[in-house]
């Protein structure tokens, strides 16, 4: 009885092994074909006479300056500036674009209002507003934050919207019958309601604010991973440039892994 019952109970813990590693092969394969064509072109890069000097590029050389960076702690110094501008412009970005999606998906006349010159402005690059940044910002660090919150807060405003347009009714409607006042019904009714909405666009907030910072960083900024970008490149180090991209591409998925994470884990509605 006890070697069926084990027999059993190994049964569902068998498949669930053979799930995860059949899961695991597609993943497997295409971080393995990345790094093969990664190689391949730092092999031609390498045996051509006329892109010999870009042979730092090649996966030796740039994961050999990787580490040796982090190392010294020059890329995590560098990555915490990036990530304080960053973070910095998307707090301003939730604070200014989740109340103004409220209330855009509330007020029918204000959506109206808001609408063509909103969608307008959304479509200007934000590198746009580079030259108006740096008249009105008396630093560069400010001017940097805020073509970030440029980038980043039209993702949430829309975002926001669109959830709170998502809202049944009815709850609102019964939220009124029982005197829930106006602060209450946002509290209570709204905000969980648009949770999982919201969410998503702070994700996709930040992941538009994480790809302006680099060229933002080229601003007159002593530091920051665009900056060390820009510092490689001037100095002619491709290996060192090509580490300091595979950083961003490392913190960057990172971020974003994280936020997928926030939302399968809190991205709920009411009623679930």
């Amino acid at each position: 009885m006890s070697g069926a019952a084990n027999s059993g109970m190994a049964a569902p813990q068998q498949r669930a092994a053979a799930w995860r590693f059949n899961n695991s092969l597609p993943i497997a394969a295409g971080l393995a074909a990345l790094m093969l064509l990664w190689w391949v072109g730092g092999v031609l890069l390498r045996t051509d006479p006329a892109t010999a000097a870009f042979a730092g590029f090649a996966p030796g050389p740039a994961l050999a300056k990787f580490f040796q960076l982090g190392a010294s702690g020059d890329l995590f110094a560098a990555s915490a500036v990036s990530l304080g501008r960053v973070m910095s412009g998307l707090l301003m970005a939730i604070v200014i674009g989740v109340p103004t999606g409220i209330a855009i998906g509330r007020i029918p006349v204000l959506k109206q209002a808001t609408l063509i010159p909103f969608q307008f402005l959304r479509m200007i690059s934000p590198l746009s507003w580079m030259p108006i940044a740096v008249l009105v910002f008396p630093g560069w660090n400010g001017a940097i934050i805020f073509l970030i919150i440029m980038a980043a807060v039209w993702p949430v405003i829309f975002a926001t919207a669109n959830g709170v347009a998502k809202i049944d009714p009815s709850w609102l409607k019964v939220a009124r019958n029982l005197r829930a006042s106006p602060v209450q019904r946002i509290t209570a009714v709204i905000v969980p309601a648009i949770a999982q909405d919201v969410l998503t666009g702070i994700r996709l907030a930040l992941g538009v604010a994480w790809i302006v910072l680099v060229p933002a960083e080229y601003l007159g900024v002593s530091s920051g991973l665009g900056y060390e970008i820009n510092d490689a490149r001037d100095s002619l180090d491709y290996a060192r440039l090509a580490a300091i991209v595979l950083t961003i591409g490392l913190i960057g998925f990172t971020l974003d892994a994280l936020c997928d994470l926030v939302i399968r884990r809190f991205g709920w509605k009411i009623g679930e």
